[in-house]
């Protein structure tokens, strides 16, 4: 471990990788779990919050870190696999102490925190020592206002045990700004519902569209709960439809009813056409905005729509060829020319040559069951969902029958059989949530 006076910026450390002795990583660092002080005196670092695989977050003592240098995190190997629980008495730095709006004693100055610091003393603990600011508060979604920086001592501030109301995010979302969505909802997911407001009102529209996606029902309801309506529905417009929709359904009727008049009327009309399907079946379930072309359309033009970044690999999968209009419900349904079949064919070859009519599409009052099974029989990553008047109405993708097959938890990585599993630098025994030793003995 680095020596005694060794700094180091809590920012830094997330996402950092950790280590067992034998070099395998067993997870990434998210936060940092503090114990704040009385009468000034510097918080003790108490160890990492860690997430492993099925993004269970545990708790890593400072006494199981051995290394913190060279943009890694080493450890003893010995790992609770038990789930982090915040107790009262801590603090999460990067979740509740970055953008915090603090004064310094000497001036009466406040400065808002950009970053802190954590030093090891003499007895090889941790401490936070430093505080790195900023005059004055961010000035508006994820910009900083202009101000002088400054590296403080811990005692030269004060605040950091208040209760902060329109604390700012843009520090810990620059922080997390290189995670995927996913990675990002399951960091709000941990947040305080005060925090985890703060930073869906900081995040840009595109941003809390991807992430709410990901994010379990309570705190999808309980964020757009907190959004001004017309942000809401901004945001239902932005997110992919059929997750739109399904937000929409676990909403007070009235509610819904408030968000759909304030969307554009086409997208109402769109969300009010899948909230009228039963939730477990294929109109349910489909996204309305699969890969449509007519027959005349070139094996270029449908190679050069699956390359749009934007579609999803289970949508960009295949293209669906049918009769104008192009929009769902579309003209008359074709059939399907999946990717392999484009990356054989010349750039000028029609689409319309080359479509695959043998499956029947789905109905969309088809059930989740058979939904499972057409997409298991024939090795598919998403169907068509077509009405009686042979329209397309949308396509069903794997990942949204996942969702709904996997339990309502399976987001907070309740696959605990999974980090059993996994078996490899742990240092425990399969399924096992002892502990031995540590600051935090009961973990």
């Amino acid at each position: 471990m680095a020596g005694p006076g060794s700094r180091v910026f809590i920012s830094h450390l997330s996402g950092v990788a950790v280590f067992d002795p034998n070099g395998d990583q067993v997870g990434r660092v998210r936060d940092v779990v503090v114990s704040l002080r009385l009468g000034g005196r510097p918080p003790r670092v108490l160890g990492l919050v860690v997430e492993v695989i099925g993004r269970r977050r545990i708790f890593l003592p400072m006494t199981r870190v051995t290394s913190l240098e060279s943009g890694q995190v080493l450890s003893t190997g010995l790992l609770n696999m038990r789930r982090f629980e915040q107790r009262p008495s801590e603090t999460l730095v990067l979740a509740e102490l970055l953008d915090r709006t603090v004064t310094r004693t000497k001036t009466t100055d406040e400065v808002t925190v950009l970053d802190v610091a954590m030093v090891q003393t003499r007895l090889r603990e941790w401490e936070i020592d430093k505080v790195f600011v900023q005059a004055g508060r961010p000035a508006g979604r994820l910009r900083k206002a202009k101000g002088e920086q400054l590296l403080l001592d811990w005692s030269a501030v004060t605040g950091f045990s208040l209760t902060e109301e329109g604390q700012g995010a843009a520090n810990l979302l620059a922080t997390f700004e290189q995670l995927r969505p996913a990675d990002l909802a399951n960091v709000m997911h941990h947040l305080s519902a005060k925090r985890r407001a703060e930073v869906a009102a900081a995040l840009d529209d595109d941003r809390l569209a991807d992430v709410l996606e990901e994010l379990p029902e309570d705190d999808q309801v309980e964020i757009i709960g907190k959004l001004k309506e017309e942000r809401a529905a901004d945001i239902l417009e932005t997110m992919d439809p059929d997750d739109a929709a399904d937000l929409l359904s676990e909403l007070p009727e009235a509610d819904a009813e408030r968000l759909l008049r304030l969307m554009e009327p086409a997208e109402a009309e769109e969300m009010r056409r899948l909230l009228s399907y039963e939730e477990d079946t294929a109109g349910g379930l489909m996204t309305t905005e699969p890969i449509v072309l007519e027959p005349d359309a070139s094996v270029a033009e449908a190679l050069a729509r699956v390359r749009i970044s934007d579609t999803k690999p289970a949508l960009a999968a295949q293209v669906y060829v049918c009769r104008p209009p192009n929009e769902t419900p579309t003209g008359t349904y074709l059939g399907t020319v999946h990717f392999q079949r484009l990356l054989r064919e010349p750039p000028y070859t029609l689409v319309g040559s080359m479509v695959d009519d043998d499956l029947d599409p789905l109905p969309p009052n088809t059930p989740l069951p058979l939904i499972t099974s057409y997409l298991a029989t024939y090795n598919l990553v998403a169907a068509p969902v077509v009405d009686e008047e042979d329209r397309l109405l949308g396509a069903v993708t794997v990942d949204d029958v996942l969702d709904h097959l996997l339990p309502e938890d399976w987001r907070e990585g309740t696959a605990h059989g999974i980090d059993a599993a996994r078996g490899t630098g742990t240092g425990t025994d399969a399924g096992t949530d002892t502990e031995t030793s540590g600051v935090h003995g009961g973990r």
